[in-house]
């Protein structure tokens, strides 16, 4: 079982002049202690169900390049892209960047975006969901084109390339892992069955029960597409604070391996650098012994 580390929050420290020198010490230390990846948000206010808008916030892939730099072993990704916020042919370029400059590390983490607040506030087109998932499968169709031989044009009906050149290609083969992320059953999990590489469920009260149904529902898709779910790496968002009760994390842990589940994210809830620290020494240790 890997475990990845979820940067979800700048609030702490408070100082905006210790915002990068916490995040690097973060990440590095989560790297020495075994963390197997690295995400961040794609929001420019924070969300409003956690924190205040106005809270810290950094651009996605401008802190992951950051990271990049500082770290030499961890898988980096956004948990997820919105899809709103970047044009398909210049998101592809983005995490094609990432994955140059970090020696193959990136990972396209996606989804459909929803925190229409920020949207408004900053001036990005609002549209109905159904053109959102719309937009979503024709970015998943353009980035895959892009990471292939086929520099053509690319025609849609929202979005039209009339070249899709992208030099120089991405380090990793076939190209970066695309994760979508979500558990909507009718459309989200069948673009995982017909795009990605992995999916990510959020972990819930309910345990592993609501991730198996969810995980049950994509293997319906993948059938019905003719994919082998098998080849979809399995990923979730822990709901169990992970060194508020060790033992309990490990149990839902364990939980999720039983489903095929390979990677589980954990968001920190004290400051972010002892947060990593203490999740090498009590809970990697442990998690070893999960699989």
């Amino acid at each position: 079982m890997k475990l990845g580390l979820h940067y979800w929050t700048y609030s702490t420290p408070a100082e905006a002049a210790a915002i990068a020198p916490t995040l690097a010490e973060a990440a590095t230390t989560a790297e020495q202690a075994g963390v197997a990846s690295f995400t961040v948000m794609d929001h420019f206010f924070q969300m409003e169900a956690v924190a205040a808008a106005e809270e810290p916030m950094l651009e996605a892939y401008t802190t992951l390049g950051f990271v990049a730099a500082k770290t030499q072993r961890m898988t980096l990704g956004v948990l997820v892209t919105g899809v709103m916020y970047r044009y398909p042919g210049l998101l592809a370029k983005t995490v094609t960047t990432l994955d140059v400059l970090s020696g193959g590390r990136a990972r396209l983490g996606i989804g459909a975006s929803w925190y229409e607040r920020e949207q408004r506030g900053l001036g990005v087109p609002v549209v109905p969901v159904a053109e959102r998932f719309e937009r979503l499968e024709e970015t998943l169709r353009i980035v895959r084109q892009m990471w292939s031989d086929d520099n053509g044009p690319f025609a849609g009906r929202h979005y039209q390339l009339a070249e899709t050149i992208n030099s120089p290609q991405p380090l990793s083969r076939p190209h970066p892992p695309i994760m979508i992320g979500g558990g909507g059953e009718k459309k989200t999990l069948l673009l995982v069955a017909r795009y990605a590489d992995a999916c990510n469920l959020f972990g819930t009260a309910a345990g592993a029960d609501d991730v198996a149904r969810k995980l049950d529902v994509l293997r319906g898709h993948c059938d019905a597409e003719g994919r082998d779910y098998d080849m979809i790496a399995k990923t979730v968002v822990a709901h169990q604070p992970p060194l508020v009760d060790v033992d309990a994390f490990l149990a839902e842990v364990s939980s999720y391996a039983a489903l095929g589940v390979t990677e589980v994210q954990v968001t920190p809830e004290r400051h972010p650098v002892e947060f990593a620290r203490r999740l090498g020494d009590e809970v990697l240790p442990r998690l070893a012994d999960i699989g």
